[in-house]
């Protein structure tokens, strides 16, 4: 027999991917999605860069790395079927030190664990080659990352939900979610909509919506900002495609990058600074309650007194354009900061363990008839029609599944 109603609370591009595939698999079931935005993808979706990832940065055999790569070539499919844009622009992950070479042999030695594709290595030469302004000593070259429009592809998930019969209901704050014998209750306002299973994609809200499930208050989210500086159109051409650095393994932040973006603008960015709000895209937003959650977390607290040096660094390359831009012209020094201007900026959901731990790979809960993805940063926009999939296996009890 169908199940009643399937529930899904959020519709970023996770929470609408897995209300499609739940469509998909039971055509019998009816699916609502509830929002509390008055649209689809405001929070992370509708701030993310566009960038389609490779699978380079992932720990082998990861949900992250598994997903990434299936999820790759879903989204590509999708964006071609749907008419929806999708160009390999390629990405430089440049090594401009002798110091930064250990870890960009790392690095290279991890993507070749994730089978990234077409990827190879490149000296000073072929970095001028791929992107004539860039500069370092050496590369990893992936030719097939991409960049789309992930807000599109989130609109796109919508219609199709509603095509197929369900239902994305916007301006729905979710209250309270009670589990009884029969399922699911959950309150939006004065209205109790009662489910058989339900989804939680709440992303910013993850840790709330879960507690309100049932779930633990653990791992908590803590709101880091990424700002952006849009490049001066005189300045653009200047870059071709992505032009990254090579990360800091201790941290899940890629560091100041070049993304040239479909509409052919060119953005620098993100930095990675602790937000004041759950939903703190402005620098002076603050919300003393988000604030105060994230105090109170012990794993808060642990973090800071390991990182406060790294963090302080980040808040100062946040007030001053010049000591944002000096991390960007180690890679590109014919663009500085008088050749850009500050834009938007996106909020990451960053899940952190009581213990300090900043958690890399997705992870998701199962409180009975309520599935709780905790922690989905990037690259869950690229992956998102894997974890879709997942997802509903999880639903569904099928195979060995990581579940924290």
């Amino acid at each position: 027999m169908a199940d009643r109603v399937i529930v899904v609370v959020g519709a970023g591009i996770v929470g609408l991917a897995v209300a499609r595939e739940i469509g998909r698999r039971r055509p019998g079931a009816r699916v609502v999605v509830l929002e509390k935005e008055d649209r689809v993808a405001v929070h992370q979706t509708g701030h993310n860069s566009g960038v389609v990832h490779a699978g380079i940065y992932y720990q082998p055999g990861s949900l992250k790395a598994v997903l990434c790569a299936r999820g790759r070539a879903m989204l590509r499919d999708y964006c071609a079927e749907r008419e929806l844009p999708y160009e390999e622009c390629g990405k430089l992950v440049i090594a401009v030190d002798d110091e930064e070479m250990a870890r960009l042999d790392a690095l290279e030695a991890r993507a070749g664990h994730n089978a990234v594709p077409g990827l190879r290595r490149v000296d000073a030469a072929g970095i001028r080659d791929i992107e004539p302004f860039a500069e370092g000593i050496a590369a990893l070259y992936s030719p097939h990352t991409a960049i789309t429009d992930f807000r599109g592809v989130a609109e796109a998930f919508a219609a199709d939900i509603v095509a197929a019969g369900g239902e994305v209901r916007t301006s729905c704050a979710v209250d309270r979610i009670i589990r009884t014998a029969s399922g699911v209750e959950i309150a939006v306002g004065e209205q109790v909509l009662a489910a058989d299973r339900v989804v939680l994609c709440a992303g910013l809200q993850a840790d709330s919506v879960a507690v309100l499930a049932g779930g633990d208050a653990g791992p908590r989210i803590v709101p880091f900002r990424g700002e952006y500086m849009d490049v001066v159109p005189q300045k653009r051409e200047l870059v071709r495609g992505l032009v990254y650095p090579v990360p800091d393994p201790r941290y899940p932040f890629l560091g100041v990058h070049f993304t040239r973006r479909v509409s052919g603008a060119v953005e620098v960015g993100p930095n990675a600074v602790l937000a004041f709000a759950r939903e703190g895209y402005r620098r002076t937003r603050f919300v003393p309650r988000d604030m105060a959650k994230t105090l109170a977390w012990p794993g808060f607290r642990r973090l800071v007194r390991q990182h406060w040096r790294t963090g302080l660094g980040e808040m100062y390359g946040s007030v001053s354009i010049a000591a944002y831009m000096r991390k960007a012209q180690r890679y590109i020094p014919a663009i500085g900061s008088a050749d850009v201007v500050r834009a938007g900026a996106g909020v990451r959901a960053q899940a952190l363990d009581a213990d300090g731990t900043l958690v890399d790979d997705f992870r998701i809960d199962r409180l009975g008839p309520v599935t709780a993805v905790r922690n989905a940063p990037s690259p869950a926009a690229t992956s998102s029609l894997a974890i879709a999939e997942y997802v509903v296996d999880v639903i569904d009890g099928k195979g060995e599944h990581a579940l924290s």
